[in-house]
């Protein structure tokens, strides 16, 4: 860590990627007057310390001078990544990152993202040095997202840290739910929510490990991680995370969601 006087306990960055699938342009989409990426910046802005610096990792020099103009510091990163952890390691490197600071990954497209989860994330690893990342998880209500293999679960052990993710419906119980009765596991499953925190000696390692099996399998990076013999503490949240932006339906729905602020 830096020595100042405004010592900065960590720093977010929040990649973006301009190219997508299923939503072109992602980050520069539109959401009540301002890019999404600004209004990612600034959501996470609203809830954190002004000691902590946030960095906006681009792949286009466009997103680096909409978030430039709107006041947010913007690095340009390669094209090639393939990973967003991957973007994040040579933003650590680019902003020239000390190996013991800590990193928190917001995602470029959650608007919605609540800012007290960062510094929750990132008290994790301050709290417990001998963890490399951290993330966040709330309890599954509805039965129907605890069958969704797009709602990633997460086993947690007693000391708060991951035993596995999966889109499977984990954990199961022995005899299931009573037929023609869904009701979820008791006590409840958690949801993962996508936000981590990371050691950047770490981070900066990550791109180097091999992918593991299970993580072929279930298409879920953390695994790697584990698979490695890293730990992953999981802070618990009370609260459910605002959706994130996917799909141009969701998109209208978070436009609502600022609109109906004004």
């Amino acid at each position: 860590m830096t020595n100042s006087a405004c010592k900065v306990q960590y720093t977010v960055l929040i990649p973006a990627r301009l190219a997508s699938s299923r939503l072109p342009n992602k980050p520069l989409a539109d959401i009540a007057g301002l890019p999404m990426i600004v209004r990612v910046a600034q959501a996470v802005r609203a809830g954190v310390a002004p000691t902590v610096r946030i960095v906006v990792a681009a792949d286009s020099t466009t997103v680096v001078d909409v978030c430039r103009a709107h006041g947010f510091e913007a690095v340009l990163t390669g094209l090639e990544h393939a990973s967003g952890s991957d973007r994040l390691a040579q933003a650590s490197q680019l902003l020239g990152l000390a190996d013991d600071e800590i990193v928190v990954n917001v995602q470029g497209d959650e608007p919605l993202i609540d800012p007290a989860l960062v510094a929750s994330v990132a008290g994790l690893l301050q709290a417990h040095p001998q963890v490399s990342m951290a993330t966040a998880a709330h309890e599954i209500s509805q039965f129907e997202d605890f069958l969704n293999p797009n709602v990633v679960k997460v086993v947690i052990n007693a000391a708060g840290l991951a035993m596995y993710f999966s889109r499977a419906p984990i954990p199961w119980w022995r005899d299931g739910s009573a037929p023609g009765q869904p009701a979820l596991p008791s006590p409840a499953p958690f949801r993962h929510i996508g936000i981590y925190a990371y050691r950047v000696e770490f981070l900066k390692q990550f791109p180097t490990l091999s992918p593991a099996p299970m993580e072929i399998t279930e298409a879920l990076e953390q695994l790697r991680a584990m698979w490695h013999g890293y730990q992953v503490a999981v802070h618990l949240s009370g609260d459910v995370p605002g959706a994130g932006v996917d799909t141009p339906d969701d998109l209208e729905r978070v436009r609502h969601v600022f609109l109906s602020r004004c």
